[in-house]
């Protein structure tokens, strides 16, 4: 074994390198603030691997990205704790920095003739934040997607060139398929490229000049093995158990472990809880503080003006004032960042509107992965699973078209107050049995928004007059068959199945109106058509009142949509709404008031039958 590595010395010269490398001299002996740069080093060779493993993985391109996101995270062994460690370990890298900068500063390793080597670690500043900041976007998310456009937004107001700027950075007028590709080749093309070679020239200006000992008279010469090398190891397994301990953090809070993947992007919806990054959060914050034409000062010239001065610390450095001045500079551009970063934090927590952005922006995250997981991802990507869900557009639709008339459970649809009271019934739990048993027993009070006496009509007096005969103990069971009867009608798979036996029941007193005790003043053919669902003949037509056959059903109610007089006739008091709803509208809403989707609770109880 020894003649092997003799021959591999006598090629390479090896042991010369690992002699010069781990017995380094150490002024003043081994030091636990010495650690910053080789945490630094550890993270972005943990940043590599992982990074290299998830590009296998990962396919670059607005159809699929999100998709292969989605795959990593769910499918892949192991995925979703790769893309953990990638994530976080970037925002450790951040941390790094920031104790690295402060280190080398307060110990005056900026001072000649080690200026050269800040600069360079200013520019590998500048990389890791630029990585950071185009890594948001890969995962093509709602999250990424919308940060990053408020990212490049602040670009495109830079003095002179911002628009060509901005353009040049998306690849185009548009955010797309292009925006993606440039992002992903600067992000594992470029950057890593440059950060490998300022780190590699960083290691060599430092060996150059040494180490800038802290009080270096306060302790004995060492060597960097094996003090310092231990503490170094010890420093960065500290650094991956913590990056570890928040891969596992989302578990605690009822998620799955890894970094989070909000829904696919989607420029067609806005994303109102959209927030750069922590790290960027003092950025975002700032330019609060300038708005209009100002906003230039805080997105361009005061950062612009930090790092200005930061690159001619080495020069006010040369005294020992100056030294002083510059430690209580960084000291306060720091406290500046965290207080800035706090006020973001602590405005949106006192925002109810974005904290329900939030919780909107989990449902519709925990949705997509429902549905993915139900119905796989088709050629059009998860993005058109997402838009054809009843469930999350179907009360976008109510709030836009109808929430003008109507509430639904007493708001728009989507959970927000009406913006003026309704002038028609409630459509919450439309078509239930509670919703027909309302009809039937108290029409006037289920119809008391609605205008001209409508609630006073012919079924207005039949409901009264039958009310008492109704509300009879003894008929209970009467009118309980009569309501199974109509909801039957609809054929819904939401609503508990009917009885069979109260629907046969149900079905004799809506022609004969005979109950158990007593009788309707009028039957319910006297009035209405009806074809009951399995019936070749219709039990009765040609009659004035609104159509009951299939009441309820996604037909019935998509004609009410297009042409309501067809139920209604003379007595109809809505607008048609055909014409102004588009065809992928009127399927959402009728699905979504049918309840004919994926139901969350249905496939929570299948998965834990399984």
């Amino acid at each position: 074994m020894n003649s092997i590595l003799n021959w591999l010395d006598d090629r390479t010269g090896y042991k010369a390198l690992l002699h010069e490398t781990l017995y380094e001299r150490v002024p003043g002996g081994a030091r636990w603030r010495y650690v910053w740069g080789s945490t630094l080093v550890f993270a972005f060779f943990v940043q590599a691997v992982t990074g290299f493993f998830l590009w296998a993985a990962y396919s670059p391109n607005a159809q699929g990205a999100w998709e292969s996101v989605h795959h990593i995270q769910y499918d892949l062994q192991g995925g979703w704790l790769l893309r953990g460690l990638h994530h976080f370990m970037a925002q450790a890298m951040v941390v790094l920095l920031a104790l690295h900068l402060m280190q080398v500063v307060i110990d005056g390793a900026y001072r000649a003739p080690r200026e050269i080597n800040f600069w360079i670690g200013l520019i590998l500043m500048q990389i890791v934040l630029g990585l950071s900041l185009t890594g948001y976007l890969l995962p093509w998310d709602q999250k990424g997607y919308w940060a990053t456009k408020v990212a490049t937004n602040i670009m495109g107001i830079t003095p002179g060139i911002g628009p060509q700027l901005q353009r040049l950075v998306i690849g185009g007028a548009d955010y797309g398929h292009h925006t993606l590709t440039r992002f992903f080749a600067i992000h594992a093309g470029l950057l890593p490229a440059l950060l490998i070679g300022f780190v590699a020239l960083h290691i060599y200006v430092f060996r150059r000049h040494g180490i800038t000992a802290h009080k270096p008279d306060s302790g004995e010469d060492t060597t960097f093995w094996p003090d310092q090398v231990l503490r170094d190891a010890v420093a960065c397994l500290a650094v991956l158990a913590v990056v570890i301990f928040l891969v596992y953090l989302p578990t605690f809070q009822g998620h799955a472990p890894g970094a989070h993947l909000s829904a696919p992007a989607d420029p067609a919806e806005q994303y109102s809880a959209a927030r750069p990054e922590w790290y960027f959060l003092f950025l975002f914050q700032l330019l609060k503080y300038f708005p209009g034409e100002t906003e230039v000062i805080g997105s361009h010239v005061l950062p612009g003006g930090v790092i200005l001065f930061m690159f001619l610390m080495p020069f006010v450095g040369r005294w020992k004032l100056g030294h002083v001045f510059n430690v209580l500079f960084l000291l306060i551009v720091m406290l500046g960042a965290i207080g800035l970063t706090a006020a973001a934090v602590i405005e949106d927590r006192g925002k109810p509107e974005f904290i329900a952005a939030q919780e909107e922006a989990e449902r519709v995250a925990e949705r997509t992965h429902q549905l993915v997981e139900e119905y796989g991802i088709t050629t059009a990507g998860a993005v058109d699973l997402v838009r054809n869900d009843p469930m999350l557009h179907g009360p976008k639709v109510f709030a836009k078209h109808c929430a003008v008339c109507h509430s639904y459970d007493g708001t728009d649809g989507t959970g927000k107050e009406l913006a003026e009271k309704p002038t028609a019934p409630d459509l919450g739990n439309f078509g239930s049995r509670e919703w027909m048993r309302s009809l039937l027993v108290n029409f006037q009070e289920h119809f008391k928004n609605v205008e001209e006496g409508f609630a006073e009509g012919e079924m207005g007096e039949w409901s009264t007059d039958n009310r008492e005969v109704m509300e009879d103990e003894s008929n209970a069971e009467s009118v309980k068959a009569l309501v199974e009867f109509i909801v039957a009608q609809a054929e819904r798979k939401d609503l508990p199945e009917t009885d069979p036996e109260l629907v046969t029941l149900g079905r004799d007193i809506f022609e004969f109106a005979e109950l158990a005790n007593g009788e309707f003043s009028l039957s319910c053919v006297d009035c209405h058509n009806m074809h009951a669902v399995g019936e070749e003949e219709p039990i009765s037509e040609d009659l004035h009142a609104p159509l009951l056959t299939g009441y309820g059903s996604a037909k019935w109610i998509r004609q009410m949509i297009i042409d309501p007089d067809t139920h209604y006739g003379e007595t109809n008091l809505m607008p048609a709404l055909g014409e102004k709803m588009t065809e992928q509208e009127m399927d959402l809403l009728v699905k979504w008031m049918m309840g004919d989707y994926l139901q969350p609770d249905k496939k929570d109880e299948s998965d834990n039958a399984e």
